[in-house]
């Protein structure tokens, strides 16, 4: 005579444990494809600011998505993940530039140039006038110390406060004197 309990079917573990994780990794490759949708031309551009190229810059910003895949995949924190891609991105690109200050290689990305285009539409004067003044601002920029220009063109790129003390591993006070400094040089240098 056999018990109820030894009737009943038992699905193997396994098994069990297989289901949970490839629903995981669908909704993991969904979420990642959509942040790659949002995020990649704000990354491509903030990586482009340490002088890279756009085919290099493109690599590090897939880089940057592969590690966020990675990262979910072990289940990691899913909080602030745009600060976490421009972290991460930041970090990468520092790394890179690094190796190629290394290697004496100092490259010149597109978008360098692609500042400069000229509109066609105006008139020489009002051409040489916006060419200056995007000199004099390219000048200022240059001039800043590191953690400055860095604060400026992560706030350029809509990060909060928060979200750049974060990038930067920095206070927010930090972030506040940066920009406050950053900014009165630029306003001086323009003019405004």
């Amino acid at each position: 005579m056999s018990s109820p309990a030894s009737d009943r079917v038992v699905e193997p573990a396994p098994l069990l444990a297989l289901l949970p994780s490839r629903v995981d990794a669908a909704a993991i490759d969904d979420e990642v494809l959509a942040l790659f949708d949002a995020f990649r031309d704000p990354l491509l551009r903030y990586v482009c600011t340490f002088g890279m190229p756009m085919g290099e810059a493109e690599d590090l910003v897939q880089d940057v998505f592969v590690a966020l895949f990675r990262h979910l995949r072990k289940g990691g924190a899913r909080t602030n993940l745009r600060g976490w891609l421009f972290r991460v991105a930041h970090n990468m690109a520092l790394k890179r530039r690094a190796r190629q200050q290394r290697e004496h290689h100092r490259l010149r990305g597109s978008a360098d140039a692609a500042s400069f285009v000229v509109d066609p539409a105006e008139d020489p004067e009002a051409q040489l006038t916006r060419r200056e003044r995007r000199q004099r601002v390219a000048a200022v920029l240059d001039a800043l110390p590191e953690r400055d220009r860095h604060c400026v063109r992560l706030r350029g790129r809509g990060l909060r406060y928060r979200e750049i003390a974060t990038v930067l591993g920095i206070s927010l006070g930090s972030v506040a004197k940066s920009l406050t400094r950053a900014l009165a040089r630029l306003q001086r240098a323009t003019g405004k």
